[in-house]
């Protein structure tokens, strides 16, 4: 653990979760329905900077109806998960850079930076304390919610002047139901997620508030999610909820991806960079570009395009199979089946993160064990 932060532990004598409850949640934890025993909070202001920064029983935060966030929605998390690799260890992915990105996000909302060793250690402590929590299985991890908000108590439109950080976990199995079947997504002519300049770079909570319309739309035409086009002439893929998009041009030995590059909208995936190595290690051609709708409908149409796939941290990587939209109609990709390079990618990305191969990248952070 860093020792530059001291995260006091004042868990002692708290109640758990009994065993049975606790194996009984493990069995079928879903994604972000449960939740371990423990957090970590830390708190700033100008005077202090960071500072109480403690382990404590997970439990309900006593806000006061004019703080900060809840009004103007200085509010940012982070999205990352611990594994359980069969010798026993405890390992996460590339924490600093999600640190890195929240530390960004911060800054695009006028907020105080979480310095990275704080925010890594917070993850190390709290998974030391609820490493029980971790479920075993390729597809299941520990879900850790790191997230910052504003606590300032008035109603004055500036940056508050002080902010609380938290860090929560959740066991998780798939975040779709279906398992990796192929979703169906409906592109979103009406409305769009980000523009340049704005916050899409941000993880910040009103981006998600922003899009739940949209997503509702999707579900209204049967889809499972959303598809976002860019904020200047509504022609060009984005991407697909929270996640990033991936497609996939050609098959076999000939099989080259590409993925929207960022634009200043997009939120940068840590998932999605990974898959730029990872595809790169299967001897996979990565490009970064654009693509339109019309080039999508016609590249699936013509079999140029092969398979689409979405990536991000809480679905690993999600095939599409069906695309709809108002204006472009109703169309299949590689005939609504899962592709054999999504799941090539999906499969190695898996392995790293399990522990089933060398980390021949330095990517764990080893938590516990």
């Amino acid at each position: 653990m860093s020792q530059l932060w001291q995260i006091e532990d004042k868990t002692s004598g708290a109640t758990r979760q009994t065993d049975v409850r606790r194996e009984e949640i493990l069995a079928n934890p879903g994604f972000g329905k449960f939740f371990t025993d423990s957090m970590v909070t830390a708190d700033w202001d100008a005077e202090n900077g960071w500072h109480d920064a403690q382990l404590l029983p997970y439990g309900p935060l006593v806000l006061d109806p004019a703080t900060n966030f809840m009004h103007y929605g200085q509010a940012i998390f982070e999205g990352l998960k611990a594994y359980l690799h069969e010798n026993g260890t405890i390992k996460t992915f590339r924490p600093f850079e999600n640190a890195r990105r929240f530390e960004r996000s911060a800054r695009r909302l006028a907020m105080a930076e979480v310095p990275e060793e704080l925010f890594v250690a917070s993850i190390e402590k709290l998974v030391e304390r609820d490493q029980y929590w971790v479920p075993s299985g390729r597809e299941r991890s520990l879900y850790l919610r790191p997230f910052l908000i504003s606590t300032e108590i008035g109603l004055g439109v500036r940056p508050a002047n002080a902010y609380k950080y938290i860090l929560i976990a959740s066991p998780a199995g798939a975040y779709f139901s279906g398992g990796v079947n192929p979703v169906s997504v409906w592109i979103s002519d009406d409305y769009v997620r980000a523009a340049p300049g704005g916050t899409g770079e941000a993880k910040c909570a009103g981006n998600y508030a922003a899009s739940l319309l949209a997503q509702a739309e999707a579900t209204a035409h049967g889809c499972d999610q959303v598809v976002w086009l860019d904020a200047v002439d509504r022609q060009r893929i984005e991407e697909m909820g929270g996640m990033n998009l991936y497609f996939v041009y050609g098959a076999g030995d000939s099989a080259r991806i590409m993925t929207p590059r960022l634009s200043g909208s997009l939120l940068p995936g840590i998932t999605r960079d990974s898959l730029l190595t990872v595809a790169a290690d299967l001897g996979i051609g990565v490009t970064e570009g654009e693509i339109t709708v019309d080039e999508l409908k016609s590249g699936c149409e013509s079999g140029e395009i092969s398979e689409v796939f979405a990536c991000g941290t809480a679905a690993v990587i999600t095939p599409v199979g069906t695309v709809k939209s108002r204006l472009a109609g109703s169309f299949e990709v590689s005939g609504g089946k899962t592709g054999s390079v999504t799941l090539a990618l999906r499969d190695a990305l898996l392995d790293i993160q399990s522990g089933s191969v060398p980390d021949r990248h330095n990517w764990m952070h080893a938590l516990v064990g």
